[in-house]
């Protein structure tokens, strides 16, 4: 029997994670793999796409309408959706209530204990809030439950400098569990010379860009009917885009201990690709109408 692969999926806020995390499942579910989604997320909107639904209800949710935890059951809160993929949200709680984070840590610990992490899984997938890599949202590295984790990037300059930030919180776990870096996903964003620039921040990681996901229309289009390309549209070239993702991750063994850059490094690199101009340290915080008279 095959080994249980965990994966974490982390990036910059508002990078593409839950949309390439779901898609990028449909197409390993196409190959035949039996793959699990926990959404460690508080908008509980990481399987939305399997299930055709606006929102998953939430382990945290669901624990405090019926009171605590130890009340629910397995089947209360896994979902089956898309070629049987399996769906769990741990949720949090309300907006500037509490610690968002606990929720991942209760929503894993809970499946673990109903035997969620059965036999006959290939993968399971934790698609993680934002580049949060602290407290509850860091436990699928802190406590080895992800042992690959791949990172959502594009080639603007927040997006490579969360991904640098989530290389250095791995390092801090890898020593003390088989946590690894497992690869970058470019989700473009059109910049000039991007898979340049992926590839090359790759490799001062250490790891490599895994695939680059071309920008495609027919992403939001399947979205708003809350399916994946693969369900939505199978012939269109986007839905192939997932599929060698997939073929590209099930072959995946270039797992490493990262090496996180400086930030004067990262900005040399944005400068050398034209993401941003070298800037004047005589000019900061120089208005622009200041500027002109000087």
């Amino acid at each position: 029997m095959a080994k249980l692969r965990q994966c974490a999926i982390y990036g910059k806020g508002g990078i593409g994670k839950s949309t390439t995390t779901q898609n990028l499942v449909a197409g390993l579910a196409e190959l035949g793999k039996k793959v699990m989604i926990v959404g460690c997320d508080p908008k509980a909107d990481s399987t939305r796409l399997i299930l055709h639904a606006k929102a998953q209800n939430s382990i945290m949710q669901m624990a405090a309408d019926a009171g605590s935890v130890e009340d629910l059951e397995l089947e209360d809160v896994l979902k089956v959706g898309y070629r049987d993929i399996k769906c769990v949200e741990s949720g949090g709680p309300e907006p500037g209530v509490g610690c968002a984070g606990r929720g991942v840590i209760t929503a894993i610990n809970f499946l673990e204990e109903e035997g969620a992490y059965d036999e006959n899984l290939d993968f399971v997938f934790y698609d993680v809030l934002g580049d949060v890599v602290c407290g509850g949202f860091a436990m699928p590295i802190r406590e080895n439950k992800a042992q690959e984790i791949y990172i959502v990037c594009s080639g603007e300059m927040m997006a490579m400098y969360a991904a640098n930030n989530i290389a250095k919180g791995i390092v801090k776990y890898a020593n003390s569990g088989g946590v690894r870096l497992a690869g970058l996903i470019c989700n473009s964003r059109q910049t000039a010379r991007e898979d340049e620039l992926i590839m090359e921040l790759a490799a001062k990681l250490g790891t490599h860009m895994i695939h680059f996901v071309p920008r495609d229309n027919v992403v939001q289009r399947a979205e708003i009917r809350r399916m994946t390309v693969i369900e939505y549209e199978p012939q269109a070239k986007q839905a192939q885009e997932y599929r060698d993702l997939a073929t590209k991750i099930i072959n995946n063994t270039n797992l490493v201990i990262p090496t996180p850059i400086t930030m004067d490094e990262l900005e040399e690199l944005l400068m050398e690709f034209g993401v941003m101009e070298e800037v004047d340290e005589s000019t900061v915080g120089v208005t622009a109408a200041a500027e002109a008279t000087a």
